[in-house]
């Protein structure tokens, strides 16, 4: 590599960014075969030894021949979860109905825990909400 020359630096930069840009869509491409489950076993081995032998020429194979599956499945997957994050929420937050917040007030206010009158204010605050 000659560092003293422009066009030698910019070069190396093209290679370089070449390469980068080739192991983003190899890893999108495995990862678009190893989620997609219609597609048979042999098939996934042929497109990975594909990726070994001629690996940018099968790259840009597969996203010509499968990319709109691969959006259709990426964006699957992200709606899969972001309803799983939406859920872990829900449930993380502990946001009750009216009728389980009166209920776990009764139980406190049985237990000796709030007063008659803290157990008017939160029954006051579940029926509001």
């Amino acid at each position: 590599m000659d560092w003293s020359s422009f066009w030698g630096v910019l070069w190396y930069t093209i290679l370089v960014f070449a390469f980068v840009a080739y192991l983003i869509v190899l890893f999108q491409v495995l990862t678009d075969l190893f989620r997609d489950h219609t597609l048979s076993a042999g098939y996934k081995v042929l497109w990975i030894i594909g990726l070994v032998v001629l690996p940018y020429l099968t790259a840009f194979v597969y996203v010509i021949a499968r990319g709109k599956g691969m959006t259709e499945r990426s964006r699957a997957t992200a709606v899969a979860v972001d309803r799983a994050n939406q859920e872990y929420i829900r449930n993380a937050a502990g946001k009750a109905s009216p009728a389980e917040q009166i209920a776990t007030a009764k139980s406190l206010l049985d237990a000796g825990v709030v007063s008659q009158e803290e157990y008017e204010s939160l029954k006051a605050k579940a029926l509001a909400s």
